[in-house]
């Protein structure tokens, strides 16, 4: 047998598969049912900073969100997905341009409650692959048995950035400051859920009640690497749209291709029922788990094996 880059991470493809498997069960004994969306679609959630593949005059998905929430307003209670997902031009040691994508949405529930489902779920997935609770990864040791760290993206800006995040707002520096001073500092020994964005920053999250300057939205870190997004849900159509609009207009701005309004994912919102959604890398799980420097490490074939 001809020894290749395929055999000698063979062990991680083993790995990726069990965490398939550790998922699937996690969910389904949870009451969720798992679904498939289509992958090439005519519509996608138009966003500033993620560039979509094109398939003739339609689109590869950039996450299966619309279906998914269009599911919901059919009806559809506790739903999950497992799928390939594409993006322009992302290609790096935590990125690839064919990424597959954990998806999971509840009716009637929000941001917390999805919090305490994550951890309960990845401590699950973890104590399932192997026989250790924690994550070794780049020479840090992080215990996954919940209750995982809470922290705030104002105070982790107090904690970590060089400015407060009003200022970095008001300078348009919040990306730079968070990718750059913040993200690689969070989330060793334990697993921290950052939460409670600007809502600027969060363009299909709902406002909080009582503190609109703020959207219900989480990300998890894990040793640094980003791992998903959560969202309460944004239900309102109108709020929606004029969200979209502002998306559109910055890629006017920034010369990328305007895509097509998703109409009938907004048509759908008012069908909706509130609900939270959580979408998490599954590569880079495998990556976490597996202790791999990076994302070709456990794939079977990178873009440039092709």
């Amino acid at each position: 047998m001809r020894y290749s880059r395929q055999t000698s991470i063979q062990k991680n493809l083993v790995l990726r598969s069990k965490v398939i498997q550790a998922i699937r069960t996690c969910f389904t004994c949870a009451g969720y049912l798992e679904v498939e969306t289509p992958v090439r679609i005519p519509e996608i959630a138009p966003e500033a900073h993620i560039d979509a593949e094109e398939s003739g005059s339609w689109f590869l998905q950039t996450s299966p969100e619309l279906c998914m929430k269009r599911l919901l307003s059919f009806g559809f209670e506790k739903i999950f997905q497992i799928c390939k997902c594409f993006r322009k031009k992302e290609r790096g040691d935590c990125h690839i341009p064919e990424l597959t994508m954990l998806e999971w949405y509840r009716a009637n529930a929000t941001y917390l409650d999805l919090m305490t489902e994550c951890e309960n779920m990845l401590s699950e997935v973890t104590s399932s692959v192997q026989p250790d609770p924690s994550i070794y990864f780049r020479n840090q040791k992080t215990d996954m048995r919940p209750p995982w760290d809470r922290l705030s993206v104002a105070d982790a800006f107090l904690k970590y950035g060089s400015v407060p995040v009003e200022k970095a707002l008001a300078e348009n520096r919040f990306d730079e400051i968070m990718g750059i001073e913040i993200e690689p500092r969070l989330g060793y020994g334990k697993p921290v859920f950052l939460y409670d964005y600007p809502s600027s920053c969060a363009a299909l999250a709902r406002r909080k009640p009582f503190q609109p300057e703020l959207a219900e939205r989480f990300e998890l870190y894990i040793n640094g690497i980003e791992l998903c997004n959560c969202f309460t849900e944004l239900t309102d159509p109108e709020e929606q749209r004029t969200r979209f609009e502002k998306e559109l207009e910055s890629r006017r701005t920034m010369d990328k291709k305007v895509y097509p309004m998703p109409e009938r994912f907004l048509q759908s919102l008012a069908n909706m029922p509130p609900s939270a959604g959580n979408a998490l890398g599954l590569d880079r799980l495998v990556m976490l788990l597996a202790n791999a420097e990076k994302i070709d490490d456990i794939v079977a074939f990178t873009p440039e094996e092709l």
